[in-house]
């Protein structure tokens, strides 16, 4: 399931450079990520309440053009890759012209929080890459 996700840069967003913040495209991408679990029926509450979880093992970001104060962006957050016990998603940013802004990959791994190990990726999650 591919989702898009709708914010608007905030003053604390900003840096010194008039700019969004290196830090904060993270952040982004984390509210998108949270809107598709959301979106997919994935709730992490009820996941760690089973003692299930994700970490990142991976992340990477390539800053293509600046975002500023007041803009809207879009995030968009694709399933790219599904592994046994891990998974692979890519989001783009674009702004208010459609332009890629930002584009970022993240691997995470399915993990047990009692035993602190990988396992298998949750049917509910795996069923959304396929």
């Amino acid at each position: 399931m591919i989702t898009t996700f709708e914010l608007r840069v905030k003053e604390e967003d900003i840096d010194r450079l008039g700019h969004v913040n290196y830090n904060k495209y993270i952040s982004y991408s984390e509210e998108a990520l949270g809107d598709w679990y959301k979106k997919t029926e994935n709730d992490w509450r009820e996941m760690a309440e089973r003692s299930f979880g994700t970490v990142v093992v991976n992340l990477n970001v390539s800053y293509i053009k600046e975002a500023r104060l007041g803009e809207i962006l879009n995030i968009v957050t694709t399933p790219l890759q599904l592994g046994t016990k891990s998974f692979v998603f890519k989001q783009e940013i674009y702004n208010e012209q459609e332009e890629k802004i930002t584009e970022i990959t993240k691997k995470f791994v399915m993990f047990d929080l009692s035993t602190r190990k990988g396992i298998t990726v949750l049917d509910s999650i795996a069923m959304h890459f396929r």
